[in-house]
């Protein structure tokens, strides 16, 4: 039978992981505005309404928290991109899931913008263990939409020869184009071109039952906010 001495100190860590998540998302929302360079532990206090102490006594560091961001952000990413995605059959409709929920999220960062992007102009050449949890994280990603464009080619859906890591490449970069013609210059029809340029790889890589069977899919697939 716990004692009360027990029960409070099993609460204790609980208590603790609770305002270390308090904190890193305000850590996330601040960094989609500032980026993980603007992160410090005197902001986030600011932000938080805690001391500075205590903000660091679960970090013990910026660099700490700034990996912390990175891995929240990823964990986000993946409960709002991959994990609905993978419910699609394998072939195409995975494929084309992950891309409108990509680009589900890519609309709704337009204001807010990516912390995989930001992170990436920043770090870029800086080696240390934030690049590195950022790279890990982009990389996951990438790995996983080349694993549902090779899956889409065992099932016959994707031509046999096409080059699955251009695919793949190709789509990773119409994401960045829709971030910059969309938050940079405000295009008003960036996310249609970028779903032409999505509708443009499969008329060139997918055979045509495949094109054919999945048509259905692409308007329900494209029914949300679009970028502003």
């Amino acid at each position: 039978m716990p004692t009360p001495g027990s029960s409070k100190l099993s609460r204790a860590p609980q208590k603790g992981q609770q305002t270390k998540a308090v904190i890193v998302d305000a850590a996330l929302n601040l960094a989609a505005q500032i980026g993980l360079e603007g992160l410090s532990i005197g902001a986030l206090a600011e932000v938080t309404g805690m001391s500075k102490s205590g903000v660091f006594a679960h970090f013990g560091s910026r660099e700490e928290l700034q990996i912390s961001v990175v891995r929240e952000y990823h964990a986000r990413f993946e409960q709002e991109v991959f994990y609905p995605a993978v419910q699609a059959p394998r072939g195409l409709p995975r494929l084309r899931a992950l891309f409108a929920n990509w680009m589900k999220r890519t609309s709704a960062e337009i204001d807010s913008g990516c912390i995989y992007i930001s992170g990436a102009v920043e770090f870029d050449d800086r080696p240390g263990p934030v690049r590195d949890a950022l790279a890990e994280s982009v990389n996951t990603w990438l790995a996983a939409m080349l694993r549902a464009v090779l899956q889409a080619q065992e099932e016959g859906q994707l031509h046999a020869d096409a080059d699955a890591k251009q695919i793949s490449f190709e789509i990773h970069a119409l994401i960045l184009a829709l971030h910059y013609e969309a938050r940079f210059l405000r295009s008003p029809d960036s996310l249609a071109r970028a779903n032409a340029g999505f509708d443009n790889i499969l008329a060139r890589c997918a055979t045509p039952d495949a094109l054919a069977a999945s048509a259905a899919a692409t308007a329900s697939s494209r029914r949300f906010k679009p970028v502003r």
